[in-house]
Formats: C-alpha cells, sequence, structure tokens
C-alpha cells in the first residue's frame, strides 16, 4: 500500500502545506466520504422515519441500509444492536445513566483503567456517587500496560462493570481486551469497551470478544465529526431505559404515560445527524477498500521507522511500551524543560501539527507524575517523509530552548 498516494484522496493534504500528525484526535477525510455526504444532499434529503412520500423512504433506507453495514463491520448479530450517537462520550454517557444509574447499588464496583479518557471515567464518577457503589483502577506497569495480577485483584465478585479503552490514546498501548472481558465475565461482571482509538487501525469482532457494549466515534476513522456508534448486546439494550426522551422513540404517548419503541429507535431520540451516518458507511467502504491488513501492515512500517528516528534524539523522553506488539499508532513525548505547548507551536511554525496537553487523561498524567506531554498519533496518510519533518521540527524546537535548559 502506498501511504503517498493515498495521502491524495485527502484533499485537505492537497490544498494545506502541513503535516498532520494529530490523528488521534480526529483523522482528515478522504474525498469519497466528502462526496458520499454531498451526493446526499443533493439526491436524497429528507428525514428519515418521518414520511410517506418517496424521498423520504429512500433517506430512510440509506440510513438503515448504513446501519446494517456497521453491524456487518464489527459483526453485530443483529442490526438493532447498533445506536447511533453524537460520538463515543455520549454514548459512554448513555450506558452510564441507562445502564449504571439502573444496575448499580452500594458496596457494588465499577473498574476501570488508569488509561481511560474522561468520557469513560467521569460518567463513572457520578454514577458511583449516585449509586453508593465503588470506583476501582486497575494501574499499569513501567512498560506502561496493563499486569495481569491487576486484572485479577481489581476485578472481584462483587464488580458489575468494567470500563476499558481498546487502545490508550496518550500511550498507545494496546490492552488486552479480550483477557479483560473472559475474566470479568468469570466475576459476572457487564464490559464496557472504547474502542475509538483502535477501530481505524485494527478489525474487531464484537461476538469474538464477547464485548458487552463497544463504543466508537465516527471522526477518528475518516467519518465526519458528530456521529458516533454504541454497540450492546440485545438483550442488555432492551432491558435499559431510554436515556434522552422524544421524537422516534416512542409507541405510544397519552397524556400521563408513555411506551417506547422497540430498538434500535428506543435510544435515538429527535432528528439523528444523517449526513454524519452517510458519511460512516463511505469512511467504512474506504477502510475495507483498503483492507485492514494493508492498513496494519503500512502503519506498522511507518511507526516502527518513527520509534526508530525518535529515539535517536537523547533529549527526547517516549511514553510508550517497548512491546511493539502492544503499540499502536500513537507516540507521546516530552523535551526536558521546554513545555509541550512551546514544543507544539514551534512545530506548528514548519507546518507540523501534534497535540499538547493532557489529553483528556488527567488522572493517568498524575500517575505518571507529569503534566502533560506532546503526542504525534499517525494513520494511513501519513509517510517517512512526515516522520522526518517532525524530526527536524523537534531540533529545531531543542536548539531554541537549549541555553535556556538546565
Amino acid at each position: 500500500m502506498d501511504n503517498t498516494q493515498i495521502k491524495k484522496d485527502f484533499p485537505i493534504l492537497q490544498n494545506r502545506n502541513i503535516t498532520y500528525l494529530d490523528s488521534a484526535a480526529t483523522t482528515q477525510k478522504p474525498i469519497q466520504v466528502i462526496n458520499k455526504i454531498q451526493e446526499y444532499y443533493q439526491n436524497y434529503n429528507a428525514n428519515p422515519h418521518r414520511g410517506a412520500y418517496s424521498l423520504s423512504i429512500e433517506a430512510t433506507e440509506i440510513y438503515e441500509q448504513t446501519r446494517q453495514k456497521i453491524a456487518k463491520f464489527i459483526n453485530a448479530r443483529y442490526p438493532e444492536e447498533i445506536i447511533y450517537s453524537k460520538n463515543a462520550t455520549e454514548s459512554l454517557n448513555l450506558l452510564a445513566y441507562s445502564y449504571g444509574m439502573e444496575n448499580l447499588k452500594q458496596n457494588d464496583e465499577i473498574v476501570l483503567s488508569i488509561m481511560e479518557h474522561h468520557s469513560n471515567l467521569v460518567p463513572w464518577q457520578k454514577v458511583a456517587k449516585a449509586t453508593n457503589s465503588t470506583l476501582k483502577y486497575m494501574y499499569i506497569n513501567d512498560q506502561y500496560e496493563i499486569p495481569d495480577e491487576e486484572i485479577e485483584t481489581k476485578i472481584t465478585q462483587n464488580t458489575k462493570i468494567v470500563g476499558i479503552t481498546h487502545i490508550s490514546n496518550v500511550l498507545g498501548t494496546i490492552n488486552n481486551i479480550k483477557k479483560i472481558i473472559d475474566y470479568a465475565h468469570k466475576k459476572g461482571a457487564i464490559v464496557i469497551v472504547d474502542a475509538s482509538q483502535s477501530i481505524p487501525h485494527m478489525k474487531i469482532d464484537v461476538q469474538e470478544l464477547n464485548a458487552d457494549f463497544l463504543v466508537f466515534s465516527g471522526h477518528k476513522m475518516l467519518a465526519p465529526l458528530g456521529i458516533g456508534v454504541l454497540y450492546g448486546k440485545r438483550e442488555l439494550l432492551n432491558k435499559m431505559t431510554p436515556f434522552l426522551m422524544g421524537g422516534d422513540m416512542i409507541e405510544y404517548v397519552y397524556e400521563q404515560e408513555t411506551t417506547y419503541a422497540p430498538l434500535p429507535n428506543k435510544f435515538e431520540a429527535g432528528t439523528q445527524n444523517v449526513e454524519g451516518v452517510i458519511g460512516l458507511g463511505a469512511a467504512i467502504d474506504y477502510i475495507q477498500n483498503l483492507g485492514y491488513d494493508n492498513i496494519q501492515k503500512a502503519e506498522k512500517d511507518l511507526i516502527n521507522y518513527a520509534k526508530q528516528e525518535l529515539s535517536k534524539l537523547d533529549y527526547l523522553k517516549l511514553y510508550l511500551t517497548p512491546n511493539t506488539q502492544n503499540h499502536s499508532s500513537v507516540i507521546s513525548f516530552n523535551i526536558k524543560d521546554i513545555h509541550p505547548h512551546d514544543i507544539a507551536s514551534i512545530l506548528d511554525t514548519e507546518g507540523i501539527c501534534v497535540r499538547s496537553g493532557n489529553h483528556c487523561a488527567q488522572p493517568l498524567m498524575r500517575y505518571l507524575n507529569i503534566d502533560s506531554t506532546c503526542r504525534a498519533s499517525f494513520y494511513i496518510y501519513n509517510t517517512k517523509q512526515d516522520v522526518d519533518k517532525l524530526i527536524a521540527g523537534l531540533n529545531k524546537a531543542h536548539d531554541m530552548f537549549k541555553k535556556y535548559m538546565k
């Protein structure tokens, strides 16, 4: 797979002279996705499930066909197990309110990893306080991985919910979620997987994993902003109460009582982000046309090159596991005595886009005894030339501050 040729599919990378290394925050969009959204608005725009006229019926068909496509993409057993949301954050909040609030009680436990994005942490803090349950964490070792003993000591008979990121958005560590799911199920807990950082890079089979719930955001996998997915096992979703109320999630409304529509409509109140759904479907087509095997091979070559070149910079501190099999496409780093925001600003003067800050993972940063990092995150449109530009930019930043360093 030729990453240089793939880059030509992305208009912004042709229109702007940038080295884009922030795909963990959001990916750029290929022309195939942009065109599909434009085609929808030009030819099919209507409100799904709202009209008996042919245009609305066509919009409904496209909307629901995409649900089937997503179900097949992650190997869900039923299309109605796919719930559209705004993003992974909204999906996780839906689970916190509709599952957590309803099913937890005093002395029950919620277990998370210390790596979690705030979206899979803050809602559970609220649930724990509201239900008098206990919030616990699995911590990482000096290899930036969750050791087996953390899994086996933190998940107990009292654990009812385990929340785990598939890949850390700070460290790039690929967690052994299959092991965590199997162990949690033995203890009677359900498992919520945050696949936001993994699904752009690897094939996910929810039946093989036996995940109870899995969430992801479209915009991190080439789709538009504002569309996300919540997968849940049908038997669990059927027992849950809706999070949002309003149009299209009802069956019958009386003055004092309401009955809810069946899945998936029960969780999709109001007019949905149809263009986002269309764009997500096109993004899935694009990824499948490339093939995950090809994506992983190209990314492995690129990341190995990036780690090789970055490790040559003796002034750089890298935060990543040495186990290459357990590392994805995120590389966090710091230069001693230089604030990450300053590094990112200097890189920006060279047209290099990296993220700096705590990456919505303050508990992890505190556990690592740091405030923030710079983060370079790579995807299929990045090349070795992008890595070379990053190295040159870091050398420039280091040289600028060298005389002020201790």
